[in-house]
């Protein structure tokens, strides 16, 4: 059993994650701002965890620190994701998902944690010369929430380095399954399409529909995460974590039916999108087990629509 914090912990991919590391036995505790994170996400285990309303940015460094007290794992997931909004609004992407990491960055090496996982971006490969990419990939931001996160990857990698943190950096590509919400930059194609579905809207389409992604369901990214926290020697590293697979925003509204609609490509956006996934398949001997169609027919269920055959 371990005492683990989990920054981000009442949003999307942070409560998924929380309700398994409870299920495995360990002390959790959520730090959360719940401007996007939603309490009613935790209300499983609420009674085994502690919840703490907090802004990471915000917050007085020595308040922070407090709740680091005896932690053994920190898994980083707070962060501001939603790419539009970047654009507009940068300074509080660079306050959040830079000096907000570098915060809790430091209130785990002065904890002396003993592993670190930052949830960082598939974005920052931007618009990249090889499909599937690759963790050598080079680096092109296109947007400022790429921009951020990978200045937050940077400062995690640099403190493993320099600090000989046991840190690694979990490059998540289209990410989607329960508990999303209907925009962000983790697969919100999928949650949008689902929530058209509900009331019975067209499906929004984005440019032409034939850009692809690589979409990896919710519980295959935390299985990966918890073989991360489990695993030994495997500091200041990077891993994809993807499907292997990629496909077409066309074929993705083909597979949930309905009527379609295409409006403006946002800015930044990459045609193509699929994670090479052999470095963490190798090193960590991970490997995604829900398909796209099974990820959607569980949705679909859970919402009580029968579409796909």
């Amino acid at each position: 059993m371990k005492k683990i914090l989990v920054t981000g912990g009442a949003g999307f991919i942070g409560s998924n994650l929380v309700d398994k590391l409870v299920e495995a036995g360990h002390r959790v505790i959520v730090l959360d701002n719940l401007v996007t994170g939603n309490l009613d996400n935790l209300k499983k285990y609420k009674k085994k965890i502690k919840i703490v309303k907090i802004d990471i940015f915000k917050a007085n460094e020595n308040v922070l620190q407090k709740y680091f007290n005896k932690v053994e794992w920190v898994i980083h997931l707070a962060a501001l994701a939603d790419i539009v909004p970047s654009i507009t609004n940068p300074k509080d992407y660079f306050n959040t998902n830079v000096v907000g990491t570098f915060k809790i960055l430091e209130a785990a090496r002065k904890s002396k944690v003993k592993k670190f996982i930052y949830a960082a971006s598939a974005s920052c490969y931007g618009v990249p010369s090889k499909i599937p990419t690759s963790e050598k990939e080079k680096i092109n931001n296109q947007h400022p929430y790429a921009l951020t996160k990978n200045m937050g990857e940077e400062l995690v990698l640099h403190w493993a380095k320099f600090y000989k943190m046991p840190n690694i950096a979990l490059r998540f590509f289209n990410v989607y399954g329960p508990r999303q919400r209907a925009s962000g930059a983790y697969g919100g194609v999928l949650s949008i399409f689902l929530k058209q579905t509900i009331y019975n809207k067209p499906l929004t389409i984005t440019g032409d529909g034939n850009q692809t992604r690589d979409f990896i369901h919710v519980y295959d990214l935390v299985s990966a995460i918890i073989i991360a926290l489990n695993k030994k020697n495997i500091s200041e590293n990077i891993f994809n974590i993807g499907s292997g697979n990629n496909i077409s925003i066309n074929n993705v509204a083909k597979l949930i039916g309905g009527k379609i609609v295409n409006i403006p490509k946002r800015p930044g956006d990459a045609d193509h999108s699929a994670a090479d996934i052999k470095k963490i398949k190798k090193n960590l001997k991970w490997k995604p087990k829900i398909s796209l169609k099974n990820g959607l027919l569980m949705l679909l269920k859970t919402l009580k629509i029968n579409r796909i055959k």
